[in-house]
């Protein structure tokens, strides 16, 4: 019985299975905060958004404290949640079918954005967007720096729906949505202020490209030869001082034959000059 019993020991905390127990919810976990970051290369910029991450004021980031974003217009009204489910802790929705985000007792709190129309004088609720199921771009590529656009879609019924919240870089603090547009059956659009909405920005390029790679090679090419000469040459050849040093007649002739190959190439420009005057001079008859 003892034998058994660390025998299932062993095998529930065998290192490797452990391992991958361990990496599997740290990839689980991470999800949440890789379906949010972005980042895009416009010319020699790196522009990197990162709406979860904590910031001045906003530990949350993007993320609603109160857990859903509301805006209402003309008896419609869309919830929605940046990076995350919606959660109600007050105020939920009230909707006669809302089978595709909860359902009646948990209405709103299985997808990311809800639609609730008012037909009939009730609430009939579909989703416009499943969590995680994002999509991220720039706002504006001539003005990468403005903010980024986040869609997230859903099938409800068989009718793609869809909502676009486009996050305004404003550092000042948040804006939330006032109104939004309509398109097509079930195709939203709104926009949020919000200081997660701003850049990070790293300059890219700008340096020798190609020719600094081969001249980098090139110099390390070459103290490699120069060190592993001189040990040799040193501790096998038994000659020291500067001699140690391969080849040293032809370095040590470098600085003359740049001398000579530039004074050559300045002959050549400017032509021959003469720096004497004939010794004849001219005779009147």
């Amino acid at each position: 019985m003892m034998k058994s019993n660390i025998k299932m020991m062993n095998i529930f905390i065998d290192p490797q299975k452990l391992t991958l127990i361990i990496l599997l919810i740290i990839s689980i976990n991470s999800n949440y905060a890789a379906n949010c970051d972005f980042g895009t290369k416009v010319g020699n910029k790196l522009y990197t958004y990162t709406l979860i991450s904590p910031i001045n004021n906003y530990p949350h980031g993007i993320l609603s404290e109160d857990g859903f974003y509301k805006v209402a217009a003309n008896d419609t009204i869309i919830w929605f949640q940046l990076c995350d489910v919606l959660i109600f802790n007050h105020d939920p929705p009230r909707c006669i079918d809302c089978g595709d985000c909860g359902g009646p007792s948990r209405c709103g709190m299985g997808c990311s954005a809800l639609v609730a129309e008012k037909i009939g004088g009730y609430d009939v609720c579909t989703s416009i967007g499943r969590d995680f199921d994002y999509k991220i771009d720039l706002t504006d590529r001539k003005t990468p720096n403005m903010g980024v656009t986040v869609m997230m879609s859903s099938n409800a019924n068989g009718v793609n729906c869809s909502l676009s919240v486009s996050v305004i870089c404003d550092k000042s603090g948040v804006k939330e949505p006032e109104s939004f547009e309509k398109s097509g059956t079930c195709n939203y659009a709104t926009v949020l202020r919000h200081p997660s909405g701003c850049s990070k920005v790293a300059a890219h390029g700008g340096g020798w490209g190609w020719f600094g790679i081969l001249l980098t090679i090139f110099l390390c090419g070459l103290g490699t030869y120069l060190i592993v000469g001189a040990v040799y040459r040193f501790f096998f050849l038994g000659i020291h001082g500067l001699d140690a040093i391969p080849n040293l007649d032809f370095w040590t002739s470098i600085p003359h034959r740049t001398k000579g190959l530039i004074m050559s190439l300045v002959q050549r420009i400017r032509g021959p000059t003469y720096h004497h005057t004939s010794s004849y001079s001219s005779v009147n008859f």
